[in-house]
């Protein structure tokens, strides 16, 4: 099948703003892909699915919600007439791909699923087997289940194929590699603002958990409070904001700045104005097995982006050349690391430069949905 040919119906209740969601059905069309998007929605929130796992499943209300949700989803399916070559389930679809499945042997499709990231895995990370083992046990066998479903699983890197293989005993072969990247219609260069401070600025956005390290974050800043030359600022909320805002105050850390949520336009001027833009420090497997968003998205705008390091981010970057790397949630490492970049802007100047350019070569919308039609054509 040629990409001018190849039509894609993208399917299932996946979150239709989430980023991996919007590069990829964008890098499909940005690759002359005819992309039929077969959509219901379904979860409200990321707090609305953590509910479901600790009780809501439960209830019948959830139950209901779900049969109305497929009802609608069926309606806009079967008004496509199979008129498609694939069957793409987006994320997440943990329960999709067995609709999915059943609609594919009917008309004959191959299917795909861009799992992207287990669901179950992180339940585990939120602590819900704790508050629910039975919820959480559930998830693993539907995700077991799932993962044997289709004819092709993709996924960001091998070593989260390889952590599948262990855990649900799916081969890492299986998995079509695809890595998460970032939407260069938003993320791009721009330039600094006119009143931009003269402040060494180190800046971290992103959703406040265990797997990101923000108290590795505000441990080193608290290092750094008697050094006026340096700034953190903290975008974002989630569970551990709470205990960050609180580790700063008992500090009177008057070198953080903490910031709510912002509006992908707002936010990209903030990292524009940064002389550093942060990655993750923690160590949990999740952490440790993917490449965040915030990652791509900084090198995409040509910025300096210190992470902790891992096998997933040595798969795609060497250290010293398009980022820079620090021991996970040692906070002495990262106050030591954001000294040596602050000391050399040279240094500074190349990472950011050879970061953009690797960025635009293999990560940008063009390069991930050259790589899903490659994967898709073979089925």
């Amino acid at each position: 099948m040629s990409g001018s040919r190849l039509r894609v119906c993208y399917f299932g209740t996946y979150r239709e703003e989430y980023s991996r969601n919007r590069i990829l059905l964008e890098g499909l069309r940005r690759n002359g892909v005819e992309v039929i998007e077969c959509h219901a929605s379904l979860w409200q929130s990321i707090a609305d699915r953590v509910e479901t796992v600790e009780s809501g499943w439960k209830r019948p209300r959830f139950w209901l919600r779900v049969a109305g949700a497929y009802v609608a989803l069926l309606r806009r399916y079967w008004q496509i007439h199979g008129a498609y070559d694939v069957l793409v389930v987006g994320y997440p679809g943990q329960l999709d791909v067995f609709l999915a499945r059943l609609l594919s042997w009917v008309q004959r499709k191959p299917l795909a699923w861009d799992i992207f990231m287990s669901i179950y895995l992180i339940a585990l990370e939120r602590g819900l087997d704790g508050t629910s083992p039975w919820g959480v046990g559930l998830l693993r066998r539907l995700e077991r289940m799932a993962c044997r479903l289709p004819d092709k699983l993709i996924i960001d890197t091998a070593a989260y194929a390889q952590w599948f293989e262990k855990t649900h005993g799916i081969s890492a072969s299986r998995f079509h590699l695809i890595p998460t990247g970032a939407d260069d219609r938003i993320f791009h260069p721009i330039p600094a603002s006119s009143d931009k401070s003269s402040v060494f600025t180190v800046l971290y956005y992103g959703t406040f958990i265990p797997n990101h390290g923000v108290q590795t974050i505000v441990e080193a800043a608290a290092l750094l409070a008697d050094d006026p030359t340096i700034r953190f600022e903290l975008i974002g909320n989630g569970p551990e904001r709470a205990a960050a805002l609180a580790r700063a105050r008992e500090n009177n850390l008057t070198n953080v700045r903490f910031v709510d949520w912002l509006e992908p336009a707002n936010l990209r001027q903030h990292i524009a104005d940064a002389d550093i833009c942060l990655g993750v420090f923690g160590a949990t497997p999740q952490s440790l097995m993917t490449v965040q968003n915030k990652i791509y998205e900084c090198l995409a705008m040509g910025k300096v982006v210190l992470t902790g390091d891992g096998p997933a981010v040595r798969e795609q970057f060497v250290h010293g050349v398009h980022l820079y790397f620090v021991p996970r949630g040692v906070a002495l490492a990262l106050v030591a690391a954001i000294q040596t970049l602050q000391a050399d802007p040279a240094l500074c100047e190349r990472l950011g430069s050879r970061g953009e350019m690797l960025f635009n070569e293999q990560f940008d919308g063009v390069h991930l949905g050259r790589q899903l039609l490659d994967g898709l054509s073979l089925l």
